[in-house]
């Protein structure tokens, strides 16, 4: 089938590239020339407008958006504006469910279908392919199957949950219809909170291991330092990069993210090349928001999130104001960072 994809960034390149070695035909589109020319040569139709864009569509036309979230919704506007009803805008990126609600209900005024995709693989989906979360009407979604097919992994990219040889179950092949507009985006929502959750999971574990060693080092006695009470107990010179390629291994906690953060290790073992402000893309951030208007604890995730506020030194007037009251009522001064 034929669509186009409006954005040429790392994850529409990947998207249009792997689409292409399915048989589909893409136009592709973005606000700079040079990805567009990229992508052309290697077999998309280019469009330098979103006029010529939506000329070179056969009807109905189907555009996906893959574009921050922050432009997402401007972006399928400008979309909508050459589009006719029949037609199918997709955003595929990580926009916040309510805005899909809204956004689908003021396209079908005028005819137009919108369907969220949410869309998880990051620059290796090209290769392995996208596990996509969908949400949109049932007519859209069919149109779209053959493909979203192509875009997904494949049954074959994992063991069968059940050892059949039944028919398919949702989510198998790697995609599923979540629900009505916005359930695609809220299911990525969550799926990206529960990974706020896991890196910090990972990152602590091995945080708590590489300071194994620290029954070794000379320790200040005074009245603001702890003392360390054994450290007989705390003398192993751990290798962090060395566990996360033994976790790979058959261990329960095995995955793409201790995969990769093994690789990360491996190449640079002490992380030199990062400073450890962490940021935030909004997802994690709606996943809280949703699980308190839900009433639904959601204690590991949140805590995940104020982490990272917390890496990029947003609690520095709050840790500021916790010395200046343990000096008013202790009289304790506060001892400087060491390094």
């Amino acid at each position: 089938m034929q669509f186009g994809m409006v954005g040429i960034g790392r994850m529409g390149k990947g998207l249009v590239r792997r689409a292409m070695s399915g048989g589909h035909e893409a136009v592709a589109y973005d606000i700079n020339k040079e990805p567009v020319d990229e992508i052309a040569a290697e077999g998309a139709t280019p469009a330098y407008d979103l006029e010529s864009f939506a000329a070179a569509l056969s009807t109905p036309r189907v555009a996906w958006v893959m574009v921050p979230a922050v432009f997402a919704g401007a972006t399928v506007d400008a979309v909508a504006e050459h589009f006719e009803a029949g037609d199918i805008i997709i955003d595929g990126g990580n926009s916040m469910w309510k805005d899909d609600v809204d956004k689908a209900e003021e396209l079908a005024e005028r005819g137009i279908h919108f369907v969220d995709i949410g869309t998880s693989g990051g620059v290796y989906g090209e290769k392995r392919g996208f596990s996509m979360m969908v949400g949109g009407d049932d007519e859209s979604v069919a149109h779209l199957t053959p493909l979203l097919d192509t875009l997904a992994p494949g049954v074959e990219s994992a063991e069968r949950t059940l050892d059949d040889d039944g028919p398919l179950r949702p989510g198998e092949i790697g995609w599923l219809h979540c629900g009505p507009s916005g359930a695609g985006h809220m299911v990525k929502m969550v799926h990206n909170g529960i990974e706020y959750g896991m890196m910090a999971a990972v990152a602590e574990g091995l945080g708590i291991l590489r300071a194994a060693d620290s029954g070794t080092e000379a320790r200040q006695a005074d009245a603001e330092t702890t003392p360390m009470r054994d450290p007989k107990y705390f003398q192993y010179d751990i290798d962090t990069a060395a566990v996360a390629e033994v976790w790979r291994r058959g261990s329960v906690i095995s995955s793409w993210l201790i995969d990769l953060t093994a690789h990360a290790l491996a190449v640079d073992p002490n992380l030199d090349a990062f400073e450890g402000h962490v940021s935030d893309s909004g997802e994690g951030r709606w996943t809280v928001q949703a699980a308190v208007e839900l009433g639904v604890p959601a204690a590991t995730i949140t805590s995940s999130l104020f982490d990272r506020f917390s890496s990029r030194n947003n609690d520095e007037f709050t840790n500021k104001v916790v010395s200046a009251q343990r000096k008013e009522f202790g009289g304790h001064h506060e001892k400087k960072a060491e390094g």
